[in-house]
């Protein structure tokens, strides 16, 4: 009977207890491998490699990872491996406060400042400190530890003006979207997984995409439209606001100039300026579907679209300053704007083409 079974199994919390180490010691002692000593405790096997690594007494590290019962020739095992002195080093390590590591070693916080005024992110740092120093621990140093001994108040070891060097040049640290704080779902939304197949490969013309395009600090933007089958584009002209009536008025003005066959569907993504989705649908006739959050590739013939129109609204532009008639010059020289996928064929040239010939409409390929 393994010696682990003798004993029932402690109670677990986050971190490994006296009594956890004391069932490692004893399945140590009898070279049982990680992985069972694992199972016993209901631990991770990375668990309990790591903390017999860090707290054995002395001798090789622990290389029992196969199943019991394996042949264990050529194998190392620890010398000794002691509950009592495993844990009086994790309570050691566990004190606080602890002296930041950046603070107690001037000669790693020197290299840490030397790459960060190179422009190097914290990671690369990182990863560049280990492959410099792959037998010097003591030069190896968490992309984590960095960022907090910039940022946090208390362990501020790293001169707090190399936030510059960062790449946001934050001076303050921005906090992680938590789940509760997402942006609310537009009610009544259909999805794209309810789409139906005849838009997705491009056969019938009249289902579009669209997005918008934002400028400096999000506070302007130009609507996109572009049709699937011919690459068409229209642009829409927000000049003050870009919510949830301004698109759906500029969307209705656009789309009434179409014939209804060219109205049939539009896939957006869940931005908050589609909020009025159903009254969208009611003046245009479209039949609106929505992406899956954090997936652009599902509108991937918008997003080209949108990366040809930064050649002529670059990012970190005032959008608000460009009239109608200049957005209209624009969807002019992207319409007549030869494509591979549509055989070098222009956007205008497909749409009038699949006007005066519904019956034969270009041959346009699957994708792009």
């Amino acid at each position: 009977m393994s010696p682990l079974s003798l004993v029932p199994p402690p109670q677990r919390g986050l971190r490994l207890n006296l009594a956890e180490r004391e069932e490692i010691a004893a399945g140590v002692a009898a070279q049982l491998s990680i992985r069972h000593i694992a199972r016993q405790l209901d631990r991770s096997a990375s668990t309990i490699k790591r903390e017999i690594d860090r707290n054995a007494d002395y001798g090789a590290r622990y290389r029992r990872l196969e199943r019991p019962g394996a042949d264990r020739r050529g194998r190392r095992g620890v010398t000794r491996y002691r509950a009592s002195s495993a844990q009086s080093r994790a309570e050691q390590r566990a004190r606080r406060p602890k002296t930041a590591k950046l603070a107690a070693d001037p000669v790693l916080r020197e290299q840490v400042q030397t790459r960060l005024n190179d422009k190097h992110s914290p990671e690369q740092i990182a990863q560049r400190l280990k492959a410099e120093f792959p037998t010097r621990p003591e030069m190896w140093v968490s992309h984590e530890t960095i960022y907090q001994s910039l940022y946090v108040q208390g362990r501020g070891a790293l001169r707090r003006e190399l936030t510059a060097c960062l790449r946001t040049g934050r001076a303050l640290r921005k906090p992680r979207r938590r789940a509760d704080a997402r942006r609310p779902r537009i009610e009544g939304m259909v999805m794209i997984s309810e789409r139906p197949a005849e838009i997705a490969d491009r056969a019938v013309p009249g289902h579009w995409e669209g997005d918008l395009i934002l400028g400096a600090d999000n506070a302007s933007a130009i609507g996109t439209l572009v049709e699937r089958m011919t690459r068409f584009v229209l642009l829409l002209h927000l000049p003050e606001r870009h919510g949830a009536l301004e698109v759906e008025q500029a969307m209705a003005t656009a789309m009434s100039r179409l014939p209804a066959v060219l109205r049939k569907s539009l896939t957006w993504d869940q931005g908050s300026e589609m909020a009025n989705h159903v009254k969208i649908a009611e003046a245009t006739g479209l039949e609106i579907y929505f992406c899956d959050p954090h997936s652009p590739w599902q509108r991937g013939t918008n997003e080209n679209t949108n990366g040809l129109l930064r050649q002529y609204f670059p990012k970190g532009t005032d959008l608000s300053i460009f009239p109608a008639d200049y957005l209209d010059y624009v969807a002019i020289q992207l319409n007549n704007r030869p494509r591979k996928t549509l055989d070098w064929k222009t956007p205008a040239e497909a749409l009038n083409q699949l006007l005066s010939q519904p019956s034969d409409p270009p041959g346009v390929a699957l994708t792009g």
